[in-house]
């Protein structure tokens, strides 16, 4: 049972981007699932990776169509197919990650995870 709750606010260059933290986790949203990406189709609006309140939906297991729904108020002129598999990653606050696309389908890469070759 998580204990402590708030929304952190980041400001990142023009965007001001809210972030639910948990116990020093922060929620990512990530759409696992192939045809489109959730964040990674809507490089314009990069608040939508954690985007609280789609995150408080996830989390209360709320119906794709009020998920699609507060997505496009929220989120009017950005393609919300990712919304069917999208899914809530915490990871703890502070932590460098990515988030790689192939086909739609998104996946939470930790830069710390990352094993470099050298050649």
């Amino acid at each position: 049972m998580w204990r402590k709750r708030e929304i952190v606010n980041l400001i990142n260059e023009n965007t001001t981007m809210k972030k639910l933290v948990k116990n020093g986790l922060v929620a990512v949203l990530v759409s696992p699932g192939y045809g489109a990406g959730w964040s990674t189709w809507n490089k314009e609006k990069p608040e939508m990776l954690f985007d609280p309140e789609i995150v408080q939906l996830i989390e209360e297991g709320a119906s794709t169509i009020k998920i699609e729904g507060q997505s496009a108020v929220l989120y009017p002129d950005c393609y919300i197919g990712g919304v069917d598999d999208l899914i809530v990653q915490w990871i703890p606050q502070g932590t460098q990650f990515r988030i790689n696309e192939y086909d739609g389908d998104e996946s939470l890469e930790i830069r710390d995870d990352i094993q470099w070759n050298t050649a």
